[in-house]
């Protein structure tokens, strides 16, 4: 800890990371308001590791690779905005049909049936398919690196440091939107949070499909 004098930013920016809206903070909130907390714990593992991969992929100069590359870039692009349009998708479609039934079994969710370790694939491919994934990394933590120290050891570190902060954030609001579970679990409420989740999730995906680098 003490051979590395920038904590104090590096600690301070994961924190306004972490609180930043992108498809990682919309599926969650949607996993914990329609499961619960305990819906919402796989899929912040899944995240958190799929962030840790990249960390290492940039300090490995993979990440870089991707980031350099317009074709591998292009596929990744296209790979992440497919998947955040499925998630938006399923969500519309199990809002469309809980509207057409007109009745919802309360505290029976479509994102919690299928088990943690679904929720937990899709936090991981969420975060190993978004492309600015690779950018980031390898803009963000090389400014925190001292030059003197090691650039692979430090960084697995400091993603080491990020994935607990943003884990104990993460879980925190899960646990409080989850507070409201009974709420959103109401059957109009669930549709109507069914359909707002869906389409920020597609507006999402395809944000991710026309932007650049």
């Amino acid at each position: 800890m003490e051979a590395i004098p920038s904590w104090p930013a590096f600690l301070v920016a994961v924190v306004l990371i972490a609180a930043s809206p992108g498809p990682a903070m919309a599926l969650l909130l949607r996993r914990a308001a329609l499961g619960g907390f305990r819906a919402a714990v796989p899929t912040v593992l899944g995240l958190e590791l799929g962030l840790y991969v990249w960390a290492l992929l940039a300090a490995a100069g993979l990440a870089g690779l991707v980031a350099a590359s317009e074709a591998a870039f292009w596929v990744l692009r296209v790979v992440g905005a497919g998947v955040l349009c499925w998630l938006g998708v399923r969500a519309l479609r199990a809002a469309w049909r809980e509207r057409r039934a007109g009745r919802t079994a309360a505290g029976t969710v479509p994102t919690s049936r299928r088990g943690g370790w679904a929720g937990f694939g899709e936090g991981l491919v969420v975060q190993l398919a978004n492309p600015k994934a690779a950018v980031f990394m390898v803009a963000f933590y090389p400014q925190f690196v001292p030059a003197d120290r090691p650039l692979f050891t430090t960084t697995a570190v400091l993603a080491l440091a990020q994935v607990a902060l943003e884990t104990v954030l993460y879980l925190s609001l899960a646990a409080g939107v989850a507070r409201a579970g009974d709420w959103f679990r109401r059957p109009r409420v669930r549709t109507w949070l069914e359909g707002v989740s869906g389409t920020v999730l597609v507006g999402l995906g395809l944000r991710v499909a026309v932007s650049g680098r």
